[in-house]
């Protein structure tokens, strides 16, 4: 018999552990990730009553595989353009929480006498909340349509980006042991810069890729392909000295804004199920009851502040971003939990070896308290927020809703605030890319012409051309290109108060440009070549080739732009609708309470009573005061549907209403027809011949009156009378002796009218 690895024999004792465990939080309705640590602690050493994991360390391993794909998984979902869709209001809420919530952890460890990397990874740990328990508890308390609810999924898009962004820093700091404000500030600006190459050269390389593959791709080539670019990016993110999962999620955000994102996700979902079962059933096994016992104080501790803290700084902060008081107060309760999050940071500062191992029991027993405290929280968020405004001085309500009305109304941004940030873009964008250029040509071009190009003067003539041919672009977008965008040409014709400022931003940038370009050809060549010959030459040559420099600039442009907006032109449309409909409500409405109207797409079931039905005699208008400002079949939408729309099976219906028009709405729109249905399958349908003889007693009566349809729960088909042949006989027909009557009914049914 062959030895089987002691991994194999491991991974059976997890993944069944885990099967189980997993089946019994699902029937009391419990979060499957903790199903999945008190797994891992039932397999653990700490555990005697069971068998144990042997290979604890290929284990790991496994489950730094999980974590990588848990944060591709999360790049998937996340996508960069959706972190702009957010708004400001989720941003600034998100912002104040995890400012506050990092800082008191960081002060609740030091308070504790803890060093001071346990207290920088333990504010780390609490920064994010649990998407995961937020989304049951929604679902089990029929919230999700709510407008705070919507807030929430903002949020939670904030903080699992800045998570990834503290990760990146937390493992920085700990790998350094430099807590110097400048070596910080030198990461971040390393991180940003590499973000933006990855996202730039991602999207205008990948999706074209995926494009002109696409009939290639089958299910399993595409899940190959994704795995690949996933673990790809991971060795580049290592390579350049950030952590393996910041490359994973990268790779996921880049596909994500591609066409084939979505099918990419449902062929990952079974891979990252698999290993991040495994990654949390190893959370699980580093559990010890001894070490949760001894610091069941901290235990309470943390779980104080996050309740608390959470609560708190996620109130104040939607309450800044000009939320109403009462969501305030709903969004601040439904953020009070540890996330997944809180263990990925735990198992990073674990694997560099900088924090004490009692931080995972702690984490786990604070989530485990902060898991079950949240439906209750949410649930009674309202009679909060009423004992809250009976306490609070009226003047203190009026001046908070008087701020949250002034905040909505804030009007559109100035012409030069566009143009500035238009400028902004430009030069960032080109900056990235003619930075990385150079990275490309000091790193990779230069030791190769050198190796094989012993004469100085060709060498650096070689060098100089292909950096530059390269970099000529993006030097000219730099320095000459435009903001595309109305509000630079309304500038631009007001000659008297805004030409002379905008011709000032243009010399200003095209200096910049020049010295980046010193900078740039001063980094290949001696000083001496690069002022006489590099500088001029590529001066001349944006001179001399400015047209076909443009065009080729604005093709890549133009593919750049094509290929981010590819999945976006059905949303744009949607959220066209949903702004002008937000605009002509801030016109019409003028109390507080008009602000509480939001859109809410919901789908029609196929057994709903409104279907077929005209909208102008459905009056939901006139009866709730609701508004249809779309209906999307399939991949079409009718905007703004007329009175004499109909709604079909399946439509997905977006519906302007403020919380209480839904509450009072939602069952109208899910109401269905009340239809008898017999508990039988489609096998049970059958074609049957009947006889008409003395068995049957159907002799002399017609089709209608004999009650086969009733008896049979069928339909008479045909008839053979004799020679004769009738196909699809009326009603009214009289059945003879000897008549062969042809029923499509129940067979049961049928072959009890044969033997009576």
């Amino acid at each position: 018999m062959g030895h089987l690895p002691k991994l194999i024999e491991d991974l059976a004792l997890i993944l069944m552990a885990g099967a189980i465990v997993t089946l019994l939080f699902r029937k009391i309705k419990q979060p499957l990730v903790l199903g999945y640590i008190i797994a891992g602690f039932l397999v653990s050493p700490h555990f005697i009553f069971t068998p144990n994991v042997v290979d604890q360390e290929n284990v790991k391993t496994l489950a730094e595989i999980g974590v990588i794909f848990l944060l591709f998984s999360l790049g998937l979902e996340f996508s960069f353009k959706k972190l702009v869709r957010v708004g400001g209001t989720a941003s600034i809420t998100a912002f104040t929480e995890i400012l506050f919530i990092t800082v008191g952890g960081y002060f609740a460890g030091k308070l504790m006498g803890w060093t001071t990397m346990d207290s920088l990874f333990l504010g780390g740990m609490l920064a994010s909340s649990s998407t995961t328990i937020i989304l049951r508890a929604f679902d089990e308390l029929g919230v999700k349509t709510k407008q705070f609810a919507r807030i929430v999924f903002g949020v939670l898009v904030v903080e699992d980006i800045v998570v990834i962004l503290l990760m990146v820093l937390l493992s920085t700091v700990a790998v350094t042991k430099n807590f110097e404000g400048g070596q910080i500030l030198f990461t971040v600006l390393k991180l940003l810069f590499f973000l933006g190459m990855w996202f730039i050269v991602g999207i205008f390389l990948l999706p074209t890729f995926l494009r002109v593959a696409r009939k290639l791709l089958d299910e399993e080539t595409l899940l190959i392909l994704a795995l690949g670019l996933c673990l790809g990016m991971v060795v580049l993110a290592t390579q350049v000295g950030f952590s393996a999962e910041l490359g994973a999620f990268v790779m996921g955000s880049i596909i994500a804004e591609t066409t084939l994102a979505e099918k990419v996700e449902h062929l990952i979902k079974p891979v990252k199920d698999l290993f991040g079962a495994v990654f949390f059933v190893s959370v699980g096994m580093m559990i010890d009851p001894k070490a949760m016992a001894t610091y069941a104080g901290p235990i309470c501790w943390i779980t104080l502040l996050t309740l608390f803290g959470k609560m708190i700084s996620t109130t104040i902060g939607a309450l800044i971003s000009g939320q109403p008081l009462k969501q305030s107060v709903q969004v601040g309760m439904s953020m009070a939990q540890i996330g997944e999050f809180a263990f990925i940071v735990a198992t990073l500062g674990l694997s560099l070896g900088v924090i004490s191992e009692f931080l995972f029991p702690i984490a786990v027993g604070a989530s485990a308290i902060t898991t079950f405290t949240t439906p209750y929280l949410i649930k009674f968020s309202e009679p909060i927020y009423n004992f809250i405004l009976k306490r609070l001085p009226q003047r203190w309500v009026n001046k908070i809703n008087k701020y949250s009305s002034s905040t909505q109304q804030i009007q559109a941004e100035s012409d030069w605030k566009i143009v500035l940030k238009t400028y902004l873009r430009i030069l960032l964008t080109n900056t990235i890319i003619l930075v990385a250029l150079l990275l490309v040509s000091k790193n990779f071009l230069l030791p190769f012409v050198e190796e094989r190009v012993a004469n100085n003067y060709l060498r650096n003539g070689i060098i100089l051309v292909i950096s530059l041919a390269a970099a000529a672009p993006f030097f000219w977008a730099f320095m000459a290109g435009k903001p595309k965008n109305q509000a630079y040409k309304e500038l631009w014709v007001d000659k008297k108060y805004n030409r002379g400022p905008l011709l000032i931003v243009e010399l200003l940038r095209v200096a910049m440009g020049i010295l980046f370009m010193a900078i740039f050809v001063n980094t290949l060549v001696p000083t001496r070549i690069a002022l006489l010959v590099g500088i001029p030459f590529t001066v001349l040559v944006l001179i001399l080739f400015s047209n076909r420099i443009q065009k080729f600039y604005q093709r890549m442009e133009k593919r750049f732009m094509r290929n981010l907006n590819e999945r976006e032109t059905v949303a744009a449309e949607a959220n066209a609708v949903e702004n002008n409909l937000h605009q002509k409500n801030k016109e019409m409405r003028s109390n507080l309470e008009a602000w509480d109207a939001h859109i809410v797409e919901m789908e029609l079931s196929p057994q709903a009573t409104a279907i077929g039905i005209l909208l102008k005699d459905l009056q939901w208008r006139e009866q709730f005061g609701i508004n249809i400002v779309y209906i999307k079949r399939g991949e079409q939408i009718i905007h703004t549907p007329g009175r004499n729309n109909r709604l079909l099976p399946f439509d997905r219906v977006g519906v302007l209403a403020t919380d209480d028009q839904l509450a009072v709405f939602k069952p109208v729109f899910d109401a269905r027809e009340v239809q008898e249905y017999d508990e039988m399958s489609i096998d049970d349908i059958v074609l049957q011949k009947v006889l008409v003889d003395e068995h049957t007693k159907l002799r002399g009566q017609t089709i209608h009156g004999s009650g086969l349809r009733e008896r049979t729960n069928g339909l008479v088909v045909g008839i053979e009378k004799e020679k004769d042949r009738i196909l699809n006989p009326e009603s009214s027909t009289v059945l003879e002796w000897g008549d062969i009557v042809w029923i499509v009914g129940d067979r049961k049914k049928l072959q009890k009218l044969i033997v009576e």
